[in-house]
């Protein structure tokens, strides 16, 4: 699995992109998107996905 970004609740903050641990949230056009080939939902580095728990915005960054 791994999760995405909904681009209409998006602020553009950029905090995922930088937590993320594998690189997988990335911009496109004007807003983030997760690369689900990357995306390993933090597991081996974190206790649970921290694109999630740094949102401003909940349920943003969901699991598809």
């Amino acid at each position: 699995m791994a999760y995405k970004i909904i681009a209409s609740q998006c602020t553009v903050c950029g905090a995922c992109e930088f937590e993320c641990p594998t690189a997988a949230i990335k911009m496109k056009g004007d807003t983030y998107i997760i690369d689900a080939a990357k995306c390993v939902e933090c597991v081996g580095h974190f206790d649970k996905p921290q694109c999630a728990e740094v949102c401003p915005v909940p349920k943003t960054c969901v699991k598809v």
